[in-house]
């Protein structure tokens, strides 16, 4: 697959069928869009996803994106949202970017699609512009879970709830982050368990803080782990974001590597504890409900 940022061409085929949209998550309502435009893959029409960065907190970082889409499309754009892009209106958008620089013929869009300056594009314009410039346009209807639009908003409530599973559910796919290990003060193991500190991109959104049942993939490895995701607040006043977790069965040193966790089941809140044995006691019990949880959940085996 193809990655460039900032418009410009692509594909080195004659013609695109491209979908444009802000895809923050890739969740199954965008998976549709997906899905069409790779329809009218050909030897002489590549596949294109457009993606907006509108820079601010997200479920998914850039890089994610790209992986989500390796060997699925023949190339991703990462366009940040910049001043030229927010003053260009509406025709010009479909003239310059879409005819001249994609060389478009199939646009895939949802019903709520706008562009242009003001958004004064939308759905009917590209309609309106298909016949001088040779284009088919397909308008595709939102993905629903049980009554409700599939969004990006829909899952960042459900994570701010600590509702993983429902949040698993919208996206298709276990909401996860990946970040280098980092050495903390190693309270831990002077506790007697051991863990690894995941600091997450920047604008990247973590989960309710709290404790959850997780998947650690180290050196390309599923690992069974618990952990807590917040910002440690009996041990220190940093208020830096991590993720802590202890990794069932893992005895090698993780330090520097980049590693990747999933969450799979909440337990409680993060917790300020009067103690670093209060704290440990906890932790212990967390620590029970984490081989409990994996061990009546079979499909989620370590790898």
């Amino acid at each position: 697959m193809e990655y460039i940022t900032g418009f410009g061409p692509c594909c080195g085929k004659k013609n695109t069928a491209v979908t444009i949209g802000k895809f923050d998550g890739l969740h199954r309502g965008h998976q549709k869009l997906i899905d069409k435009i790779r329809e009218y893959a050909s030897d002489e029409c590549g596949t294109v996803v457009c993606a907006f960065d509108m820079s601010r907190d997200s479920l998914m970082t850039n890089r994610e994106r790209r992986e989500h889409l390796e060997g699925k499309v023949d190339c991703l754009i990462d366009c940040p949202f910049t001043e030229e892009l927010k003053k260009m209106e509406a025709r010009e958008f479909i003239s310059r970017i879409l005819v001249e620089t994609l060389h478009v013929s199939h646009i895939v869009v949802g019903t709520d699609f706008t562009f242009g300056c003001g958004k004064k594009g939308n759905v009917q314009m590209l309609a309106e512009y298909s016949g001088k410039y040779g284009y088919t346009v397909d308008v595709i209807e939102k993905e629903r879970y049980r009554g409700t639009v599939i969004s990006s908003t829909y899952i960042k409530d459900a994570l701010a709830q600590g509702d993983v599973h429902l949040a698993e559910t919208l996206l298709g796919y276990p909401y996860e982050m990946t970040g280098i290990v980092q050495r903390g003060r190693q309270i831990g193991r002077r506790l007697g368990f051991p863990t690894m500190n995941i600091e997450p991109e920047e604008h990247k959104i973590l989960p309710r803080f709290g404790v959850y049942a997780c998947r650690v993939r180290i050196d390309g490895r599923w690992y069974h782990a618990v952990g807590n995701a917040g910002i440690k607040p009996t041990v220190t006043d940093e208020r830096r974001r991590l993720l802590e977790v202890f990794v069932y069965g893992y005895e090698g040193d993780a330090y520097g590597k980049e590693v990747t966790a999933q969450f799979c089941d909440f337990e409680r809140p993060e917790t300020k504890f009067g103690s670093l044995e209060e704290l440990r006691e906890r932790v212990m019990g967390d620590m029970e409900y984490g081989k409990k949880y994996f061990s009546s959940h079979p499909g989620q085996e370590q790898i």
